[in-house]
């Protein structure tokens, strides 16, 4: 025994100590509102950290430019324990300039990153507006009020909660061609008798299963949480992991050289056709209606907002799809990028299929809401770059209201989360809950 102590001790010193834990590299403006005029110097600072002290003796990689093109600066350099401050440049003209800093420790590699404005309310789309843009999706909504609703619900006990009831629902939709199509989500309503305002929560990217918004239909909301790819959304996960890495990936770019068959006339429609289901739904308050998404949502947001007068408000998080042509005039373009590459596989820069994005970028129909909504992002969303979505923002003509979270790339923090949930329920006149 004595001997096995012995030998513990060769191995594992009795004091010794290794430490390990996570480096936070911090990247920051040196101004604290991340604005600059055009042809105002900016600095950025960069510092790294591991449990709150100073990270020493490691070197930074940081690499200035517009967002989401090359680098104009590109420099590996020894970080000092107090941090280091560069000089970024500048930008001639409305956009935004980012620098990103990366440093290596223990064989990983870290990453922060911060991007400055420049006169971002100037900013104008690249996207052209075709002058048939209304009559195209006039001709849609036509050939989807022909159809049905043809709701079909299935009851979910185990969704719902002791204020609200949840039923699995199955619309009839256009599909391609003359062929119908079937538009499923989640509908969560309030148990008790009564009228309510209704919400229609449109998803983001992905292929995935929904549980709905009970809480809310709780608060007296009734709520339908749609899923956009034609296919039930309470399946097993395995199911939707199957498709989204099979028949459904890269669905955003589907059938992009015609504007009859891009995959998302359907999707766009099934928004309106969802409302339909809203509108129609005994509870409904008649008069209250409001959309609400992140993401390719928050792009789903603006475009049924735009094309169904019945929507009273939206609220959109980072919205995509917007302004996706903007790398044809050397600038950041909305997700889902497909104009990004400039020639091999994964380039779409034909006259086609830019042709296409003109009757589905959120620009042309940011241009058509009049009603009042708001957006929220942060400057340091690498999905949706922010120039792309202020290239929408600043062409809605309704009343708008701009929430930034500055510091957040493609996601939200809770305190953005609730600013956005009290808002809504104030203009839909219900509780807004704690």
């Amino acid at each position: 025994m004595l001997r096995l102590l012995l030998l513990a001790a060769l191995v594992f010193p009795v004091f010794a100590q290794d430490r390990i834990g996570t480096v936070q590299v911090r990247v920051s403006t040196d101004r604290a509102d991340w604005r600059y005029e055009p042809g105002q110097p900016v600095r950025f600072r960069i510092v790294a950290v591991q449990d709150g002290h100073p990270l020493t003796g490691v070197k930074v990689t940081y690499r200035i430019g517009p967002e989401m093109m090359p680098p104009v600066i590109d420099q590996t350099v020894a970080l000092p324990a107090e941090g280091l401050v560069v000089e970024g440049g500048t930008l001639k003209e409305p956009g935004f300039l980012r620098c990103i800093a990366t440093v290596e420790h223990n064989g990983r590699t870290y990453r922060g990153l911060a991007t400055a404005a420049f006169r971002p309310d100037a900013i104008q789309p690249t996207q052209q507006d075709p002058s048939d843009f209304d009559a195209f999706w006039d001709e849609g909504k036509a050939a989807l009020a022909k159809l049905p609703i043809d709701a079909r619900l299935t009851p979910l006990p185990d969704y719902g909660n002791a204020a609200a009831d949840c039923y699995h629902v199955n619309l009839q939709n256009v599909g391609t061609g003359t062929a119908a199509s079937r538009f499923y989500g989640v509908l969560c309503e309030p148990k008790a008798p009564g009228k309510y305002p209704a919400l229609l929560s449109v998803p983001g990217a992905g292929v995935r299963p929904y549980r709905g918004l009970a809480d809310l239909a709780a608060r007296g909301i009734i709520t339908l949480q749609v899923g956009i790819h034609g296919i039930p959304v309470t399946m097993d996960q395995s199911v939707y992991d199957s498709l989204g890495a099979g028949a459904l990936a890269s669905y955003n770019t589907f059938g992009l050289d015609s504007r009859h068959r891009y995959y998302y006339r359907r999707v766009y429609l099934g928004c309106v056709r969802a409302n339909d289901f809203l509108a129609a739904h005994p509870k409904w308050d008649g008069a209250n209606l409001a959309v609400t998404g992140g993401s390719q949502g928050g792009a789903l947001a603006i475009i049924t907002a735009a094309l169904d007068p019945r929507v009273r408000a939206l609220a959109a998080y980072y919205p995509a799809l917007s302004d996706v042509t903007g790398y044809l005039h050397n600038r950041a373009g909305g997700w889902p990028h497909m104009f990004r590459a400039a020639d091999g596989p994964l380039s779409h820069r034909s006259p086609d299929k830019i042709e296409t994005s003109r009757y589905y970028d959120v620009v042309n129909f940011a241009r058509r809401v009049k009603v009042p909504g708001l957006y929220s992002w942060g400057f340091n969303d690498e999905t949706c770059p922010p120039t792309s979505m202020y290239s929408a923002y600043n062409v809605i003509p309704g009343p708008k209201k701009l929430l930034l979270a500055l510091e957040t790339g493609h996601n939200i923090v809770p305190e953005q989360v609730a600013e956005v949930q009290a808002w809504l329920a104030r203009i839909l006149g219900a509780p807004a809950g704690n």
